[in-house]
């Protein structure tokens, strides 16, 4: 059970005791509260953890301040939207992620050398983009693979990500000594860049390293959905971070592993874009470049990766994360999927015009309210 208290209150304090009194009524009941950012407010939760089911909703709902009470059906409690029509998402370093806009998230699936990195951030802040994704610990199948080039290229990356004014880096964590070398590098460099953490597809059930990353509340966190769990599962997965106290969370789309997905590296899931988005608080994002896994253009001569990226922003992704590389010949991971930095523009034109359209249809196709109907009579 979830009790959701009235946004921007002077006598926040007081309700709060005033609803953990009445919980203490109820034997066995534990209260916990959290607190979330909307788009317009910050909202206060209490949740009810234990034996609610024979707890009444009245008892709540008749203290002045209780805005509603949710009976909570999912086992995400956290991250859910139970009903909300708040929109998702929070702001981390200047940046807005959520329903608002689109966040292009373009860059290097693995740094290699500063060389590449100076490049790749040179052509985004061309193209006015303030976030990129710079690899510096990779997971492999193979371990004979490339596993990244680690905290050897923390330096330099932040050092150029701060000259080129980015304002956000998405990286993978595989451990949490990690986030502490990240720290270091950040403290190290002056702080001229902020991180994402991302959780790889492949430790998307690592719930000691989900609940390392939800302990620290200075990163956001970029959650890919496991290549072959289910997407209740994932989400739970994201509950774990959340219920540790980090509720800025992006959830990812990356596609699944499956043989029907072939000639693609995975099978698209880019259609459950609307499903999280209405299921839960979370702002989605979608990865085309892992889901396609090559450049290979359609007849129309727009590559595959453009085509699933629009597929995830027309159903309402705020955020598409995406591989580039300077010279994706000599990439030492994921070259075969990489785009050119001469398709960017191109990329982000295409991909902000998809944008648009969702917007224009769901203005076009929003419910009439009633003084609409006055309007139009």
């Amino acid at each position: 059970m979830i009790i959701v208290l009235q946004p921007d209150r002077d006598d926040l304090k007081a309700i709060v005791q005033r609803v953990v009194q009445v919980a203490a009524r109820f034997e066995g009941v534990e209260t916990r509260p959290y607190a979330h950012t909307g788009t317009g407010h910050t909202f206060t939760e209490i949740h009810l953890v234990g034996p609610t089911r024979g707890v009444p909703t009245t008892v709540f709902e008749e203290i002045p301040g209780v805005l509603r009470v949710v009976r909570v059906s999912t086992r995400y409690r956290l991250v859910g939207r139970h009903h909300e029509t708040e929109a998702a998402g929070f702001e981390y370093n200047g940046v807005r992620f959520g329903d608002e806009g689109l966040t292009v998230i373009a860059g290097l699936c693995a740094v290699d050398t500063r060389e590449h990195v100076d490049l790749m951030m040179s052509a985004l802040q061309k193209e006015g983009m303030v976030t990129t994704r710079m690899g510096a610990y990779k997971p492999r199948t193979n371990p004979y693979e490339f596993q990244g080039l680690g905290r050897e290229c923390l330096p330099y990356v932040f050092e150029l990500a701060g000259q080129y004014g980015m304002r956000a880096v998405a990286m993978e964590v595989t451990d949490g000594r990690q986030i502490d070398e990240i720290n270091q590098a950040l403290a190290d460099a002056g702080d001229p860049t902020g991180v994402i953490l991302q959780i790889g597809t492949r430790n998307a059930q690592n719930f000691e390293l989900l609940k390392v990353v939800g302990q620290q509340e200075r990163f956001p966190v970029l959650f890919k959905r496991g290549m072959g769990i289910t997407l209740e599962e994932a989400l739970n997965a994201c509950e774990y971070i959340a219920s540790e106290g980090n509720p800025c969370i992006i959830f990812c789309l990356r596609g699944v592993k499956t043989h029907l997905g072939d000639p693609h590296r995975n099978l698209v899931d880019f259609a459950h874009v609307p499903l999280v988005r209405r299921k839960t608080r979370l702002p989605v994002c979608v990865d085309p470049s892992h889901s396609v896994g090559s450049v290979d253009e359609a007849v129309d001569g727009i590559p595959d990766v453009f085509h699933a990226a629009g597929q995830g922003v027309i159903a309402g992704a705020s955020s598409v994360l995406v591989d580039f590389h300077p010279h994706r010949e000599v990439a030492l991971c994921d070259g075969p999927q990489a785009l050119t930095l001469e398709q960017l523009p191109r990329f982000v034109r295409y991909v902000r015009r998809v944008r648009e359209t969702f917007e224009e249809s769901v203005s076009d196709t929003a419910p009439a309210t009633a003084a609409d109907a006055i309007d139009g009579a």
